[in-house]
Parts: structure tokens; sequence; C-alpha cells
């Protein structure tokens, strides 16, 4: 996996590509082929791509002892290709002229490949695991640093869900410590809430979209496992915690308090929450998550709008046109 540390910047986006110019960059494989042309000769189709966008590009007139080494490029690889941007149809497309795949000696950042949360997986990680050491009640530090502790690996690069909200590399995580940002500022408004039964449910609520998910090591989603289809994260979450709990030895009431949380985030039953919830901490959590899921589909959508202009319609906020202000607030 490529290095999170930024060495080597990437210098040229897909959205910087100009006619006739010559580059040598790096790009990640989206797909890749080896085929035959009108001329009997063979061509690598390849389609390269970072987080601005995609570009077809062709290597033309593959000899024989290329073949090898080009056929084993693979979706989601990262090659450095040197290649000359041309035009087809009114489409940019590159020539390619030298390609090979990057090695772990080429330090690439992987923020420039694909859409990633803005921290560092292993920051946001420590961040919420120290929320977690810091719990005065045993028995919830004591499960929640289970839970973080047993699923780190995946951790550091999933996504919090196939598309919408989150969709990103580290996302998961990142929804994650802005809710507890987010929880522990309601909790010094809120006194008599239990902070660490805030931090809990913020932690467990949707720990088993790990395994609802599909995901490669870059936090692409192609979608979701059976177990995530005919169950959901929700009911895979009681489930993973009632286990847990029972081998922890974790008192019966708290417990099912914890797995109440999990139950009832989602609050309706047409969202997968068969119970709304029952106590503040719980209700607490709801509000939490969907103001960090709405905030970032927000953003979201802002990010490609003109200031002074309306966004393209957000399905997920039920289709709304967002405005986004010039920066004086006039036109």
């Amino acid at each position: 996996m490529m290095c999170l540390e930024r060495n080597k910047m990437k210098q040229t986006f897909v959205v910087d590509l100009k006619k006739d110019d010559e580059i040598t960059e790096f790009f990640m494989a989206k797909s890749a082929a080896i085929k035959l042309g009108s001329n009997k000769k063979q061509y690598l189709d390849i389609t390269l791509g970072d987080k601005t966008g995609e570009v077809s590009a062709k290597k033309w007139d593959v000899a024989d002892a290329e073949v090898e080494a080009l056929m084993d490029i693979h979706e989601g690889d990262i090659v450095k290709v040197r290649a000359q941007v041309t035009e087809w149809q009114g489409l940019t497309q590159m020539r390619v002229l030298r390609i090979r795949k990057a090695a772990p000696t080429d330090d690439l950042e992987v923020a420039d490949f694909i859409k990633a949360a803005p921290e560092k997986p292993e920051d946001m990680y420590a961040y919420i695991l120290g929320i977690a050491e810091s719990m005065k009640d045993e028995d919830l530090k004591k499960l929640s640093v289970r839970v973080l502790t047993d699923n780190k690996e995946k951790l550091m690069y999933y996504p919090a869900a196939s598309k919408n909200h989150h969709a990103e590399f580290g996302g998961l995580l990142y929804h994650m410590k802005r809710m507890l940002m987010n929880g522990m500022g309601v909790c010094q408004v809120y006194t008599d809430l239990n902070r660490d039964m805030v931090a809990t449910g913020v932690i467990v609520h949707d720990m088993e979209k790990l395994d609802e998910i599909l995901s490669n090591e870059y936090g692409i989603s192609p979608g979701y496992s059976m177990e995530g289809q005919l169950l959901g994260h929700i009911v895979m979450g009681v489930k993973y915690l009632d286990r847990l709990t029972e081998e922890l030895k974790f008192p019966r009431e708290k417990a099912l308090m914890v797995e109440h949380m999990v139950l009832s985030h989602h609050y309706e039953p047409e969202y997968g929450s068969p119970k709304k919830p029952l106590f503040p901490e719980a209700e607490v959590l709801h509000y939490l998550d969907i103001l960090d899921a709405r905030m970032f589909d927000m953003y979201d959508a802002l990010s490609s709008t003109e200031p002074g202009d309306f966004s393209d319609r957000v399905w997920t906020l039920d289709n709304r046109r967002l405005y986004k202000p010039t920066e004086s607030g006039e036109e």
C-alpha cells in the first residue's frame, strides 16, 4: 500500500491535462487490457485516473516482449507513465510511450489518486483510541478498546459507505472522529449525559460496516457482502455486541443499553432501526450521526459549486439544491 506521509508530490492531475503536453506522472489504473487493433498489432487499452477524474490512454504497437509485464497491470494498480496528451472526437486522451507499475520506493500519497478523508488514518485512530482509554467506566472502556484494537487493520482504510456520505479512504474513521468531537462538546452542555456511554455508542454504532461493506485497500467499495445485504450493519452490530459483551462478562443492563444505541441510531424503521432511542445518550447518538452525514453531503456538493450559484440536486438531502455564497455575500 502507498504511504500516507507526503514525500513526492504528484504534480499533474487529470484535470490539468492539455493537448500536446508531454508528461511523466503517476496515475491509478482503472481498467487495463491488451487488445488487437485493425492492423493486427497488439496495443494496451488503459483508463488512468486520480482524485480529479479519469482519462483514456493507449500504448500502441505493443511488442511480444512487453505483453507479460503489461498484463500484470490490474485495476487499482498505480503506474508511472510517460505520455503525450492527445485529443480524439473532442475528448482528452493520452498516447503512452512508457509505463511501469509503481514501486514501494516511489513513496506516493494515496489521497492523490482516490477520494480520501482529509486526515491521516493513524492520527484519527489515535484520537478515538485516546477517548476510549480515558473512560472512567471500566466496562465501557474495556469494550471500546477491544472493538478498536480488534478492527484496527480495516479501520485504517475502510469507507463508511459504498456510496453517499464518507464513501472514501479512511471515511469510517473520519465519521467516528467528528462524531466524537461533537459528542464531547454536547456532553459539556448537557452535563447529565453519561460521557462514556455517548463515546462508546459512537465507537461501536457503525463498526459492523467493516463486514457489511466490501472494500479494497484504497477504500473503494464495489458493493455489499451477502450478510450485509441480508442483515445490514445494525443487526450485525447487535449480534457482534451480544457475543462480545458476553465474552467480556459485561453487566447485562449496560450491554443492552449499548446494543439499543446501535439498534436505534437510524431512528426510523425505513432506515433500518426497529426501535427509536429510549434514553438520552441513544437520542444524542442519532443526532450526532445524522449531523455529520448531512454536513459531509452538503460540503461535498458545494465543493464543486461556483460561489453565487446553486449545486446540483442532492438526493440524500431531499433533492435540495444548495447555495454557495460569494466571499463577500454579494454578487
